[in-house]
């Protein structure tokens, strides 16, 4: 079911949109099965799930961390993730730039752009990601590069609303692309946004990475 669930969703995808494999919660068996199908980019939401994973499974997998990040966890992914999706503070690029530098790396990071209505859900507003990115603070950064954005759109059934929150954020998007004097650890490339029950909203919004599990794996386990 793995197999031909990851080749349906891939055959519909516009050449260029990046398919993270969310398997939070997923054994090791199934992401497995997802890679020998060809995929080598999965998605975990807790660092020490995902530490174990890496260590027990093939290393030319390109690790995500999409889940909300705390700062004293950030020191156990350090050597190996590969891009983090929701950095929503100074404090915690800071702390990700420390265990960079430990590592000799540089590691690459999306803001999180609150774009729902529910206040449950993480994010920076338009104004502090420009206050962010133009701080002395950050200039002192030399070991993050921030590729992009990325987002969540509302828990909801109204379409609607969905398509409008992800327009918002291509259209924001669009516009920190051409901001002048961004600094040089700045590239405005990657937008990722949709999920399971709304990738194929969010890539006709302008999304160019979706973040893919219960379509791909099955339901999550919660445990």
């Amino acid at each position: 079911m793995i197999v031909s669930q990851l080749k349906e969703i891939k055959s519909q995808l516009p050449t260029n949109v990046t398919l993270v494999a969310v398997s939070k919660t997923k054994p090791e068996s199934a992401i497995l099965e997802a890679y020998e199908a060809g995929q080598r980019i999965f998605g975990e939401n807790k660092v020490q799930e995902m530490v174990t994973k890496w260590e027990n499974l093939p290393k030319d997998i390109s690790w995500h961390l999409i889940g909300h990040l705390q700062t004293n966890k950030v020191k156990y992914m350090a050597p190996f993730v590969s891009l983090v999706h929701g950095v929503d503070s100074l404090k915690l690029l800071k702390e990700i730039n420390k265990e960079a530098l430990k590592n000799n790396r540089i590691i690459d990071c999306l803001l999180q752009l609150k774009i729902a209505e529910e206040t449950t859900k993480f994010g920076l507003s338009e104004a502090q990601v420009q206050e962010l990115l133009h701080s002395d603070n950050f200039k002192e950064l030399k070991n993050i590069r921030i590729k992009g954005l990325m987002g969540m759109a509302s828990f909801t059934p109204n379409k609607n609303q969905i398509q409008q929150e992800f327009e918002n954020l291509k259209n924001y998007f669009d516009a920190l692309k051409t901001t002048p004097n961004l600094p040089k650890n700045v590239t405005i490339e990657t937008l990722s946004m949709g999920m399971s029950s709304d990738y194929s909203i969010a890539i006709n919004s302008g999304s160019n990475m979706i973040r893919v599990g219960s379509s791909i794996f099955g339901q999550r386990n919660y445990n």
